[in-house]
């Protein structure tokens, strides 16, 4: 665990913001990859057109989610502590939600399949994530609870985990979601080789990812509890599961029509 990693002059070089930036980067090169792999380069312009436009509306969507909706209790005495995105706090899934916003904005504008993209970027996505995690370890955020016993990670002085729980050993919550993350990401690569209808891909990155979340979120201690003794972030799990769930028989259906469609239009 390491904030900095060098100085330039008095300005600090943060672990956090390189891997954030890192992690986008990894992300994108996988997703333009498999734009070739799979035969639709004539997605890669489109891909680099809106690579800058979900960064920015990620960043203001993992932004808003952590201060409004993960920690208002801080933000709502610590005001001008809500820009401060160098210090860490950006939400994965409200980086998503402001991701799709400015995604769907732009496939609309461009009249192109969202569900055909989604499913492109979705082993990106979660690819991304588990580096962005390595990127809460080095910041000594989204840490785990004690874990009331003689193991766990300990964490320096200066990080928001010591601040909060001094030399209590904790849970790894942040490197087991990495780590998942990355198990995710294999399961998403060997499932693109199965007929799948289009759409349903980026709905069980959905799904396996916020499943995780949700159990995971049980060992973190730096996120205030409600209803259930849950947090803001299972509360984002749930609604998102079932919502991709109800969605894959919609998108079965749209498939299973657009192919007959197809198949109707082709010269016999």
């Amino acid at each position: 665990m390491h904030q900095y990693w060098f100085y330039i002059g008095s300005f600090p070089v943060r672990a956090y913001s390189t891997l954030f930036l890192l992690a986008f980067l990894m992300g994108l090169g996988v997703t333009i990859f498999l734009a070739k792999v799979e035969g639709k380069r004539h997605l890669v312009d489109h891909l680099l057109n809106l690579a800058p436009i979900l960064f920015i509306g990620g960043l203001i969507g993992s932004r808003f989610w952590q201060v409004f909706f993960f920690d208002w209790q801080y933000y709502s005495v610590h005001p001008g502590q809500i820009i401060a995105i160098w210090n860490g706090g950006l939400s994965i899934q409200g980086g998503i939600a402001g991701s799709l916003i400015a995604g769907i904005i732009y496939v609309r504008l461009k009249h192109l399949s969202f569900w055909e993209l989604a499913d492109l970027t979705a082993p990106g996505i979660i690819l991304g994530q588990s580096i962005g995690r390595d990127a809460n370890l080095m910041n000594g955020d989204a840490f785990g609870s004690p874990t009331g016993g003689h193991f766990g990670l300990l964490y320096p002085p200066g990080t928001l985990a010591y601040a909060t729980f001094g030399n209590k050993p904790l849970w790894p919550a942040e490197v087991w979601e990495g780590q998942g993350d990355i198990i995710i990401f294999a399961l998403l690569l060997i499932i693109k080789q199965w007929r799948i209808p289009r759409g349903w891909l980026f709905l069980i990155e959905m799904i396996l990812y916020n499943a995780e979340r949700f159990f995971l979120e049980m060992l973190r201690g730096d996120s205030p509890r409600f209803l259930f003794h849950w947090d803001a972030a299972q509360w984002t799990s749930i609604p998102v599961v079932i919502i991709a769930i109800i969605l894959m028989p919609i998108l079965y259906r749209m498939d299973k029509k657009r192919k007959q469609d197809e198949a109707a239009l082709s010269p016999s």
